[in-house]
């Protein structure tokens, strides 16, 4: 499929799927509350989730490898709208739990997929700009998601649940009708049968997955904590955290969608990442000194910017060096991805109750060594192949 007509409609599936996964967050706590859910339940069962997108994130990758993007991606699509009508019609807490699990089990096809249908579709020159795009898609569609759910759940605690269900569904048929399978016929299954999934996992390249997995620890960490911080530090209430996350998702989203490609395809991949994590580090170091409304907001969206063009450059250079699948490379990023999302709130957490500031004094730390790692990456490269 051109990639100028396929990149478009991409865009609008990852947002109309991360809207439909926004508009339930809001919302979520407050219904598993009324179900009987205490504080460590609610933390299951957020967890369960990710932990899903940990184990199949994978399997789901390799499998577009061998059957084409089109229809994992459909899967992915159909599964999350499964696990949304599921919740709206939950009556107890273990019906709850059953649809988390559901959903994370099918939709953790998504992601993987959108990513490798990107690199299926672009030349290497211009991967970043594409998987800056879909990292923008996602970053707007997490913005507008909550704040829908907001609205609606005014009329009853399910119904974002069933706007979420109906969403994802128009979603699917818009897949189905509009997009083209990117993968041609002859190339299934050849790469997957050429590398086995542990091989993705030797060589230099295995640098980057760790990369990814502290990049993605440290920032579930700060989004555990901040609203606690932010509130003991300048006062601020619930609406202005909420006014806060979105300036810093815009201001990512801006960057994701505009720059990263401009500065992958001048500078490369490389000089982006470390100009990505040098950028968090100070973000990291700036949020300690935050004192009102206007520093948190300005501190927030330096760390976001420098964040946001992480991943989609990591994506970028993975599926250009790796020669595993282009599923199997973007499935085993998005599980070290969950991976970092699962432990990096109750660690955080754990950080907090120490002290309200070393969740960002280990947020620096982890960028100085995220920074070394990458270094360790290029010094192995220039030595080797990439993958042998």
């Amino acid at each position: 499929m051109d990639t100028k007509k396929a990149l478009p409609i991409l865009f609008a599936v990852m947002f109309f799927v991360m809207v439909g996964f926004g508009i339930i967050i809001p919302v979520l706590p407050f219904y598993a509350e009324d179900m009987g859910a205490s504080p460590a339940e609610l933390g299951l069962l957020m967890a369960v989730y990710s932990l899903m997108q940990l184990l199949f994130a994978p399997m789901w990758g390799r499998v577009s490898d061998r059957i084409g993007r089109k229809p994992v991606m459909m899967i992915g699509i159909f599964g999350l709208a499964i696990s949304f009508f599921m919740m709206a019609l939950s009556s107890s807490l273990w019906m709850l739990f059953v649809a988390r699990i559901v959903g994370g089990f099918l939709s953790s096809a998504n992601m993987p997929t959108v990513m490798a249908y990107v690199a299926d579709i672009t030349s290497e020159e211009d991967r970043g700009k594409g998987m800056g795009i879909i990292g923008a898609s996602i970053g707007l569609g997490f913005i507008l998601g909550p704040a829908i759910g907001g609205v609606f759940s005014k009329t009853s605690l399910n119904m974002p649940f069933y706007l979420s269900g109906f969403s994802s569904l128009l979603t699917f048929v818009f897949v189905l009708l509009l997009l083209k399978e990117s993968l041609p016929p002859e190339e299934r299954g050849q790469i997957a049968k050429k590398t086995p999934l542990r091989k993705a996992l030797r060589g230099p390249i295995t640098v980057l997955y760790v990369l990814q997995l502290f990049t993605s620890l440290s920032l579930a960490g700060l989004e555990a904590t901040f609203a606690y911080f932010a509130a003991k530090k300048a006062g601020l209430d619930t609406v202005q955290l909420g006014y806060l996350f979105m300036i810093m998702g815009l201001a990512g989203a801006i960057v994701q969608g505009g720059l990263v490609g401009r500065m992958t395809k001048k500078y490369g991949e490389g000089a982006v990442i470390q100009t990505g994590i040098v950028v968090s580090a100070i973000g990291f170091g700036l949020i300690l000194l935050v004192n009102s409304f206007t520093t948190a907001a300005i501190y927030l969206t330096i760390f976001g910017i420098g964040n946001g063009v992480i991943r989609p450059s990591v994506s970028a250079l993975l599926t250009k060096t790796s020669t595993a699948g282009h599923g199997s490379t973007t499935g085993l990023l998005s599980s070290f991805d969950s991976l970092g999302r699962i432990v990096g709130p109750p660690l955080g957490g754990w950080l907090f109750s120490i002290s309200i500031g070393f969740p960002y004094i280990s947020g620096l730390i982890i960028s100085v060594f995220t920074f070394l790692i990458y270094q360790l990456y290029k010094a192995r490269s220039n030595k080797m192949q990439p993958i042998s």
